[in-house]
């Protein structure tokens, strides 16, 4: 009995039979064509050599690579803040309710100067305090300096004219103890050394006074509001005239940053930049954004620079280092944003070289991989000879 297939292969017409072969051998070779035009087509997307004529390479200027000492430049951004060191938040010293505010954020203001006064219970007891404890110890030491003289006139014994300076003594400390509670709630001397006469304040009302001098930055109290001693906060008084700038940087350019090297900070004035010194480096780095804080002392005379504005901070090395490095102006990118240089070829044309660059020294980058030394390269002119490459 025959097979199904040789039956079928059978009644298969001859001329069906070559159709299918010759449509097979067309498969074929449109399979081995299309393999051998891939890289045909790569071939033409590379970019060819640049070859000048003696006048067109007047318009570029070349440069030979050489190993260099370079100090490294940080390009990143920061956010102002306060110097802390002399920025302070303006507790309330005593409870009571505002009775009027002295100052505005944005005043200036000294060391001392009242920022507002409380209708304070505390302030009043404090005086109260304060003066009896003064007619107690003088009372004592007058009955003290009156035994004594009875003392050397036998008219009181020895163990009373004891007692009395020990009670004269007792209250005098009392008496410090009030002046000192005064001396903490920032009364002024005027009223301590009325108080001291024997007049009578008649305007027992508390002030809040500047610890330092500075600006006020905020204001967080209003009129009416009641203060509790010792928590509220009142007032933001700072020194604006130096300021810090929270640089962050990451892993790899922190290898290069020491305490003490200058730097330069940019808030987008047109031609007016910050000095400044790093000044701290961080333990720890921020677990959200990776990086590390380098805090910037900057001097700010004219208080340009405020708390929480973002700048541009450029950090100059002081450590020196060696390696090749190419003037930014040398450095072009491709399509797909890839950095090249053009690269002098021993047959005299210009090729793409493409490198992977390193930190930013000054006005140039440094170059890890695709070049070496004795390179010649094109630092001046290089759009010249990609508008030549494209034609």
């Amino acid at each position: 009995m025959k097979s199904r297939s040789s039956s079928v292969a059978h009644r298969t017409p001859p001329v069906r039979l070559a159709c299918l072969l010759a449509l097979g051998m067309l498969i074929g070779v449109a399979g081995c064509s299309s393999k051998s035009a891939a890289p045909q087509v790569a071939a033409a997307d590379t970019p060819k050599n640049v070859t000048m004529t003696a006048a067109q390479r007047q318009h570029i200027r070349l440069l030979t690579l050489a190993p260099a000492s370079f100090h490294r430049t940080v390009d990143t951004t920061g956010v102002v803040d306060f110097d802390n060191d002399q920025a302070t938040s303006v507790l309330a010293p005593f409870s009571g309710p505002v009775a009027r505010l002295l100052v505005a954020p944005g005043d200036k203001v000294r060391q001392g100067q009242p920022l507002a006064l409380v209708d304070s219970p505390d302030f009043s007891a404090a005086i109260g305090s304060y003066r009896k404890a003064l007619i107690t110890a003088r009372n004592a030491r007058r009955l003290a300096d009156a035994d004594k003289d009875l003392l050397q006139h036998e008219g009181v014994s020895r163990r009373e004219a004891e007692q009395a300076q020990i009670d004269a003594a007792s209250a005098e400390a009392d008496r410090d103890a009030a002046l000192q509670a005064l001396v903490a709630l920032d009364v002024d001397a005027a009223t301590i050394k009325a108080i001291q006469a024997g007049r009578t304040v008649t305007q027992v009302q508390g002030v809040i006074r500047a610890p330092i001098a500075g600006t006020v930055v905020d204001k967080l109290i209003t009129p009416g509001q009641l203060l509790q001693a010792g928590s509220t906060p009142c007032f933001t008084v700072a020194d604006l005239s130096k300021v810090w700038v929270m640089a962050q940087l990451s892993a790899a350019e922190l290898a290069g940053i020491r305490v003490g090297d200058p730097a330069q900070v940019d808030a987008g004035t047109p031609g007016e930049e910050w000095p400044g010194t790093v000044d701290n480096i961080a333990a720890v780095v921020n677990p959200d954004t990776r990086a590390i804080a380098a805090r910037i002392v900057v001097r700010n005379p004219d208080h340009m620079l405020r708390k929480q504005m973002y700048v541009r901070v450029r950090i100059q090395s002081r450590q020196a280092g060696e390696g090749l490095r190419i003037p930014a102006s040398a450095l072009l990118r491709d399509d797909e944003n890839l950095p090249f240089v053009y690269l002098l070829q021993h047959d005299g044309s210009f090729a793409r070289r493409h490198v992977t660059t390193g930190t930013r020294s000054g006005d140039g980058y440094l170059i890890s991989e695709g070049l070496r030394a004795g390179d010649r390269i094109v630092v001046d002119g290089g759009i010249f000879v990609q508008f030549m490459q494209n034609q």
